[in-house]
């Protein structure tokens, strides 16, 4: 709104200068860019994201497969990491040696983590496979792929306001420097007789 005060404002002034007016310019379009192009350009980024992103929750809930496993053992604490995909990533998971069969119908054996509080041998529990039967990460759920888009699409927003606004400063910027340049030299040239009119010398 400051920008559209200062047009307004030196539309008609004789102190205009014409860096005046054209600081008021920049100012304006800067902000029609934050208020519309940045915008539709999170928009963009979103839809984008968000298309990327359920193709890949696609693409993984076709690759991988939820199989039921049975507990061999328990074995000692491990400290892992939760898996970051994984909406309950808060729930008790327990170290053990289990038996599952894969989608293909082979047998496996191995180390994995149960979501199992306390597991007992002959327990069974969910585990994520490929389409081999080797261990695979939960697949990406819907929920979580469209609060990634939507992030995606407020950071590009976000990004393109402030590229506009850092745009807007350096133009500026380097206005007043060259302006000031200008004052530099006129005054350089008026230097020697500032003061001197009329004094006889």
């Amino acid at each position: 709104m400051r920008a559209i005060g200062g047009l307004w404002r030196w539309r008609h002034n004789p102190l205009c200068r014409a860096t005046d007016l054209a600081e008021a310019w920049v100012a304006l379009a800067a902000l029609l860019l934050i208020l519309l192009a940045a915008p539709l350009i999170g928009v963009l980024v979103g839809g984008a994201a968000q298309d990327a992103l359920q193709q890949a929750v696609r693409n993984q809930r076709e690759a991988r497969h939820l199989v039921t496993a049975t507990v061999v053992r328990k074995l000692a604490r491990s400290p892992l990491e939760p898996d970051p995909e994984s909406a309950s990533a808060r729930e008790a998971r327990s170290r053990v040696q289990a038996d599952w069969t894969g989608p293909d119908g082979t047998s496996q054996h191995g180390t994995v983590m149960a979501s199992l509080k306390s597991p007992h041998p002959g327990d069974h529990f969910g585990l994520w496979t490929d389409g081999q039967g080797r261990i695979a990460a939960r697949p990406l759920d819907t929920a979580t792929a469209t609060a990634h888009a939507v992030l995606a699409g407020f950071g590009a927003t976000a990004l393109s306001a402030g590229f506009a606004e850092g745009g807007r400063r350096l133009i500026v910027w380097r206005m007043v420097r060259r302006r000031y340049a200008r004052w530099d030299q006129a005054w350089e040239r008026a230097g020697p007789d500032w003061g001197r009119t009329g004094t006889g010398s």
